[in-house]
């Protein structure tokens, strides 16, 4: 009984002294560690409370939102004028140019007779020579030097060739033989040019010629007007010799900064703002591409430390899912979003102050700037935890949706290459293999239908039954069998990442580590790392200024 009762007492004194000893460096170095990653993993309001660093990436991230939606915008009310100054002057073309053009028409522009050939190229040419009489906009004939550019007119041709259908008999050279003509823009009707069609070998007929215009709505934006050149091809078609001669009317488009212009009311003033406007936004970029780079390194810094951790404590290697995430694809996405709207920005400069007339390129750049910096505002609404299950179960089913999207393009590969040979020659939507993909992933998504299965011709009774049974097997695998697959594999990892919130238990290595970690943000202890070394910094200080006065003190006395 005695020393039962003893014991109690004799072991109280050294758990006192445990309680007062510090704790040992290197559990010190754990929870430094430890604190510094979940630090690290921390949205920026618990940044803020932790060590009261204000959420500048935050808002710089929310002004540069706001500021290239409106540059954005602006762009495309500009190319806006551009892309409808294009699609009107092509529709004009084709009435000036082609004879008895009709808006909307269903079959394709084509001739029959070779007399209807040799009056449409005679329209052509007449047009032509009249265009500052008939037409209703500001086209101009290209100048070289001086010297009107002369309309071009060329026919290729089979070199020999002697074709009796009649005794299905044919003799031809497989070389191919151009001929030219060049008719000079006049004030007044031309001539009909001689010229000889060589019907039986005829492969196609080319008219070319230059016409320039300016843009002029422009000028109501305040902007400054641009020159065009159009590069108009007309092109008869009779490679096949079927009886049908396709006649297509193409339209090339160059942009030129007009040489010499003086527009009342258009200050330059104007695109000295917008300029200035866009070089704000290349630097609120460059901060932006900087600060989040400067994360990223971080992260990757933290990763390191991480791992040599694990490797040097507990003798295992970190797995690549917990290494990657100290990598923050969301500032990757931001790094991505910053470099194509600086590219996007100079470019908009440049075609600002007319260097550059590159609208597309410059579209390209901003646009899928502008559409990475929209998706990024997911980021921020991840912060509140009823909205974070969307981009959690994004990120934990994808790589299963690569791995099901790659089977299912296998058979979907299958499909589009069986269809392309089979129905091609009986199907407007089987023709190429471009309108074959484009046809079957409209049937996934349940669009157009029932056209598809009408639209097969009835002349091949055995390639009429194989359509059937190619498409309804078809609808059948992908839509009742494939993409219920594919939805149940998000709805699975969407059940498995509620779960994993609900029970709030941690999911890997990473996450056990740091759950031992129990402080909240403003509990302080995450300032203790920037503190401390001030604090001991001023008691030195202090004790040595007192050390100093004692013996000044002493050497006095």
């Amino acid at each position: 009984m005695e020393e039962s009762s003893d014991e109690p007492h004799d072991e109280t004194p050294p758990r006192a002294e445990q309680q007062q000893q510090p704790q040992h460096p290197e559990h010190q170095e754990v929870e430094s560690l430890r604190r510094k990653i979940k630090y690290f993993f921390m949205n920026p309001c618990e940044k803020y409370h932790a060590r009261g660093r204000k959420p500048w990436k935050l808002m710089l991230q929310i002004i540069k939102i706001a500021i290239i939606t409106i540059q954005l915008v602006s762009f495309g009310l500009s190319n806006q004028m551009v892309v409808t100054f294009k699609e009107e002057n092509l529709m004009a073309f084709k009435h000036l140019f082609l004879k008895d053009y009709v808006d909307g028409g269903v079959d394709t522009y084509a001739v029959y007779r070779q007399a209807d050939v040799y009056d449409h190229i005679e329209h052509i040419i007449t047009q032509y020579g009249l265009l500052h009489n008939i037409t209703v906009g500001n086209h101009e004939y290209e100048k070289n030097g001086g010297v009107y550019t002369p309309l071009s007119l060329c026919q290729q041709f089979y070199r020999n060739g002697t074709i009796y259908p009649g005794n299905e008999t044919i003799e031809i050279d497989a070389h191919v033989d151009t001929e030219c003509l060049k008719v000079s823009p006049m004030y007044r009707p031309l001539p009909r040019p001689h010229f000889e069609l060589h019907f039986k070998r005829m492969l196609s007929v080319q008219i070319r010629f230059v016409l320039k215009a300016i843009n002029l709505q422009t000028v109501r934006h305040r902007e400054l007007p641009d020159c065009y050149d159009f590069t108009v091809m007309i092109t008869f078609t009779n490679e096949a010799h079927s009886g049908r001669i396709k006649v297509d009317l193409e339209n090339d488009v160059e942009i030129n900064e007009c040489r010499d212009w003086n527009v009342t009311g258009a200050s330059a003033r104007n695109i000295y703002l917008t300029v200035l406007f866009d070089c704000l936004i290349v630097v609120t970029c460059i901060t932006s591409l900087t600060l989040c780079t400067r994360s990223v390194i971080n992260g990757i810094q933290l990763q390191r430390e991480y791992t040599h951790y694990c490797r040097l404590h507990c003798g295992e290697e970190v797995p690549w899912s917990d290494r990657l995430e100290f990598v923050n694809g969301w500032y990757i996405l931001i790094i991505a979003s910053d470099t194509l709207t600086i590219i996007g920005s100079i470019l908009k400069m440049e075609i600002q102050t007319k260097v550059l007339t590159s609208y597309d390129v410059c579209s390209i750049f901003l646009g899928t700037g502008t559409m990475f910096v929209w998706i990024g505002v997911i980021r921020y609404m991840g912060y509140f935890r009823k909205y974070n299950i969307l981009i959690l179960t994004l990120r934990a089913a994808f790589p299963n949706v690569i791995r099901f999207i790659c089977c299912a393009g296998i058979i979907y590969v299958s499909y589009c290459f069986c269809g392309w040979i089979v129905l091609g020659p009986y199907h407007e939507k089987f023709r190429t293999l471009n309108t074959v993909s484009e046809c079957l992933f409209s049937l996934i998504n349940g669009d157009d239908m029932f056209p598809t299965f009408k639209i097969m011709k009835q002349k091949s009774s055995l390639v009429w039954i194989f359509s059937r049974v190619y498409l309804y097997t078809f609808v059948s695998l992908f839509i009742y069998m494939i993409l219920s697959l594919f939805i149940t594999i998000i709805t699975d990892t969407y059940d498995t990442i509620k779960q994993q919130q609900q029970s709030g238990t941690p999911t890997s290595e990473l996450h056990k580590f740091l759950s031992v970690c129990k402080d909240l943000p403003n509990s302080g202890v995450y300032r203790l790392d920037n503190t401390s070394c001030f604090i001991n910094c001023c008691i030195n200080c202090c004790v040595s200024r007192q050390r100093g006065d004692q013996d000044r003190l002493t050497s006095e006395a």
